[in-house]
């Protein structure tokens, strides 16, 4: 059983989101998983990190009731992104348009509550990186 696993409860009705999005990258990307379990108690929560190579393709934040996905992209996937941006829903892009661009990318955060948005998540992740798991 991986580490949190245990605290997949927490989730509630936002279980099967995070479901298909952890089944998704497995199914497609060959990626570290690292796990941190911060302090609720002072704001730090519990975060996954999938990253290989010493880039990380997307960090989970589990939540009472939902979890916060964060995705980051730079320049050139940015410009991929808004090229193909018809092929999502009108409340990604609206999700998209409002994240804040720094110096190092558009640092994408997704409040997940249901699958609604899920498919859209994976969407953007086969643009951030082709998948290197052979299926």
């Amino acid at each position: 059983m991986k580490e949190y696993e245990k605290l997949l409860p927490m989730l509630g009705s936002a279980t099967p989101a995070w479901m298909e999005l952890i089944g998704f990258i497995n199914q497609n990307y060959e990626m570290e998983e690292l796990w941190h379990e911060g302090n609720p108690s002072k704001n730090h929560y519990y975060e996954l990190k999938f990253r290989r190579g010493g880039k990380t393709l997307i960090t989970l934040y589990l939540r009472e009731g939902y979890f916060i996905t964060n995705i980051i992209l730079g320049k050139a996937e940015r410009e991929k992104f808004e090229q193909r941006s018809d092929e999502f829903s009108p409340k990604f892009r609206e999700i998209y348009e409002e994240a804040t661009t720094y110096h190092d990318g558009k640092w994408i955060f997704i409040d997940t509550y249901d699958n609604a948005l899920i498919s859209d998540m994976s969407k953007l992740l086969l643009i951030k990186r082709r998948p290197n798991r052979k299926s």
